[in-house]
C-alpha cells in the first residue's frame, strides 16, 4: 500500500460494492458505490476539494482567505476538512435545526456556523448565503449549487471510476439534491454508452429526504439548468421518507450501515428493477449511517423517525 501524502490524497476511488440480493428481479444487478469512506465521511468530499481547488487555480483563492457557504451538512463538513488541511477559514450558514451529528462535524473541522432559520431548510440557508456574501465582498463564495466545478469533480472522477469497474452498467440511478452527481456521472456514462439510463430520485413535493431535493419545491439548482439537467435525465421517480428509512435499515441485511439519502437511492434502484427485463444498476451511497444515530432510524418505529422529520433535518 503506498502512503498518502496528505489526507486529501484519499478522497475518491471508493469501491462498488454487488448487492443484487436486495434486487426483486433476479435479472437485474444492483451495485452500490460506497461513498462513506472518504475522508469526510461523504461523497462532498470530491465537490468539495474540486471546489477549493478550482478557486485556487483561478486566483480567487488566496493564502488566509474566508469563504462562506450554505449547507444542510456534507457540503459544509467536506469543505471544512480540506479548509482545515489548507488553511482556510470556513462560515457555513447551517439551518438551525440540524442533527446534532453534523453540527459537531463541522466544530470539530473548525468551521465558523452561522445559523439559518430552520423553518426555512436548506433554500433559506442559501438565501441567506447569498446576501452575506453580497455583503461581505472579502469573502469567497463558491456556491456549490452554481459553480460547474461541482459536476465535475463527477465528471473526471466518479463517473470513470464506474466505468472503470462496471463498463457493463445499464443504469444509473442516484438522488436528485444539488444534482452534480446526476449530471457528472450520468454525462459521462452517456458519452461512454448512449443507450445507458440516467434515473433521478426525488422526494413528493413538501416533504423531505435527507439531501434530496424536488425541483417543484421552489429552488432549481443552476448547475442543473445550465448543465442540460432536464435532457441528461431519462427519468425521475418519486421516493418518500418511509420507504427511505425502510430500504436504509435493508441495506444493513448485506452489511452496510448507511446514510437515509442511500436508503432513497436504493429505493429508486429497486422500482427499475421492477420495471426493466434485465441489467445492471449502480447507485451511490452518499454517507455512512454513523451521522445518522441520534435519528433512531434504525431502532425507532418508523412513523415516529418520519415524523420527527418534520421538526429536524437529517432528511
Amino acid at each position: 500500500m503506498t502512503v498518502a501524502k496528505s489526507v486529501l490524497d484519499l478522497i475518491g476511488n471508493t469501491p462498488l460494492v454487488d448487492i443484487s440480493s436486495l434486487s426483486p428481479n433476479p435479472s437485474a444487478r444492483i451495485l452500490v458505490k460506497i461513498e462513506g469512506v472518504n475522508p469526510g465521511g461523504s461523497v462532498k468530499d470530491r465537490i468539495a476539494l474540486s471546489l477549493i481547488e478550482d478557486a485556487e487555480r483561478s486566483g480567487q483563492l488566496v493564502a488566509g482567505s474566508t469563504l462562506i457557504e450554505p449547507s444542510s451538512g456534507n457540503t459544509g463538513i467536506g469543505m471544512a476538512l480540506v479548509c482545515r488541511v489548507k488553511g482556510y477559514h470556513l462560515k457555513v450558514v447551517l439551518p438551525a435545526n440540524v442533527s446534532i451529528e453534523r453540527r459537531q462535524l463541522l466544530e470539530v473541522w473548525g468551521a465558523e456556523i452561522i445559523e439559518s432559520p430552520g423553518s426555512e431548510g436548506s433554500n433559506g440557508a442559501v438565501r441567506m448565503a447569498q446576501k452575506l456574501a453580497g455583503e461581505h465582498p472579502e469573502w469567497v463564495f463558491l456556491y456549490q449549487y452554481g459553480n460547474p466545478a461541482n459536476p465535475r469533480a463527477h465528471y473526471e472522477h466518479t463517473g470513470p471510476e464506474i466505468w472503470r469497474d462496471c463498463p457493463e452498467v445499464t443504469h444509473f440511478v442516484a438522488g436528485l439534491g444539488t444534482s452534480g452527481t446526476l449530471l457528472g456521472v450520468g454525462r459521462y456514462l452517456k458519452e461512454q454508452n448512449p443507450q445507458i439510463q440516467v434515473w433521478a430520485v426525488e422526494p413528493p413535493t413538501g416533504e423531505a429526504v435527507d439531501g434530496l431535493r424536488n425541483l417543484d419545491d421552489g429552488y432549481i439548482p443552476p448547475i442543473f439548468l445550465d448543465g442540460g439537467g432536464q435532457d441528461l435525465l431519462d427519468r425521475k421517480t418519486l421516493v418518500g421518507p418511509h420507504d427511505s428509512i425502510v430500504w436504509t435499515r435493508r441495506l444493513i441485511e448485506v452489511g452496510i450501515f448507511a446514510g437515509i439519502s442511500t436508503g432513497a437511492a436504493l429505493a429508486g434502484a429497486v422500482k427499475a428493477a421492477e420495471l426493466i427485463e434485465s441489467g445492471t444498476i449502480v447507485i451511490v451511497s452518499p454517507d455512512g449511517g454513523w451521522k445518522y444515530l441520534s435519528t433512531g432510524a434504525w431502532t425507532d418505529d418508523i412513523a415516529e423517525v418520519v415524523e420527527r422529520a418534520k421538526r429536524i433535518i437529517y432528511f
